[in-house]
């Protein structure tokens, strides 16, 4: 019986490894979080868990939900308008280059 409680623990804890390894990639892509917003949520999605042995998923969702939701409660509104509009030159540059590659064959 012992052995069966190990191996659920371990699916346990690998299930809460790829719930904080899919929040904390998602959160970083969201405009404007830098590395000390992605350090915060951890610790709060962290402390919480280990406060009420809840699974970051029963707590908080989705990971990718709550990134976006993270992201939005502690990036300053302009900031994150600012990294969007910055995005969208380089995409557009991005666009450009690519459609001048395949006209060109390189």
């Amino acid at each position: 019986m012992a052995k069966k409680e190990q191996t659920s623990d371990a699916a346990g804890e690998k299930d809460r490894e790829k719930w904080m390894a899919r929040f904390q990639v998602r959160l970083a892509m969201q405009p404007g979080v830098d590395r000390a917003v992605v350090l915060q949520a951890v610790k709060e999605v962290t402390a919480h868990c280990a406060d009420t042995g809840e699974h970051p998923r029963s707590a908080f969702g989705d990971p990718d939900a709550h990134a976006v939701h993270v992201a939005a409660r502690l990036v300053p509104a302009d900031r994150a308008a600012r990294e969007r509009r910055s995005n969208a030159g380089v995409n557009a540059i991005d666009s450009v280059l690519k459609k001048a590659r395949e006209i060109t064959g390189m």
